[in-house]
This record gives structure tokens, C-alpha cells and sequence, in this order.
């Protein structure tokens, strides 16, 4: 005599019990918690001291002047054209290199700064820049 139908034994389950694969996913994040910090692969070295000033050496900048009359100003003094070079090749040779900032008045010809610049250039500066006033 049987207790059940012969269909209720045939039936095969088909769903995934995920409750068990949750509960080893947890063990194993609880694991994962309690070991990372333990796993430092760093060795304790105690270091000397020791007192140093970082050098902190800024370049000094340079103004070249050239006013509406083409008359070149290092730093706001007057040069002749003959001491222009030698006082660039003088700052190409600072170690840091100064930067040359040109500001050129804008009734010069554009001739007097290209010399300025060719000048900074075979003198070998590297920093050059130009100032200009913002319009208001």
C-alpha cells in the first residue's frame, strides 16, 4: 500500500537552495575581515634621525625693459645694446637659471624684442616670457 502517488516521487526538485551558499560566503568574509590586517608583509626598521632643510632655491627673475624709444632696461636700469648680450650669457650661466620676463611697450618696433630674444636665445635661456597689461 503506498502512502503517496507515484508522480510526488518522480518529481525532481529544480530550484538551488541558496541558503547554505550565503552562510559559507559570510564565513569566509568574516575570515577575509579578521586576517587582512594581520597580513602586513612589512618589516619594522627603526630609522635614524636626522635634521636636514630641504633647499629650496627659487630662481630670480629678470625684467627686460624695452621702452617706446627701443632703449633696453635690465631690471629697471638703463643698458646700452653692446651690454645686452653679456648680461644674458651672465644669467644663462646661474644655476637655477633665472627666468627673463620682456615687457615691450607697444609703440616699440617689434624689432628691438625679436633682438632681445635672439639674444636670450644665443645666450642660452630657456625661460622667456613676455608681460602685457589686461584689458579693462
Amino acid at each position: 500500500m503506498a502512502f503517496g502517488t507515484q508522480d510526488d516521487a518522480d518529481e525532481v526538485m529544480n530550484e538551488i537552495n541558496m541558503t547554505p551558499l550565503v552562510d559559507v560566503m559570510l564565513v569566509l568574509l568574516i575570515i577575509f575581515i579578521i586576517t587582512v590586517p594581520v597580513m602586513k608583509h612589512s618589516v619594522n626598521v627603526d630609522l635614524p634621525r636626522a635634521t636636514n632643510q630641504p633647499q629650496d632655491t627659487k630662481p630670480e627673475t629678470v625684467r627686460l625693459s624695452v621702452d617706446a624709444d627701443g632703449h633696453y632696461f635690465w631690471n629697471e636700469a638703463r643698458i646700452e645694446d653692446a651690454q645686452l648680450e653679456p648680461l644674458l650669457r651672465e644669467g644663462a650661466g646661474k644655476e637655477p637659471q633665472p627666468e627673463l620676463h620682456i615687457r615691450g611697450d607697444k609703440a616699440v618696433r617689434y624689432e628691438r624684442v625679436a633682438e632681445a630674444m635672439a639674444a636670450a636665445q644665443r645666450a642660452g635661456l630657456r625661460k622667456i616670457g613676455f608681460i602685457t597689461e589686461p584689458k579693462t
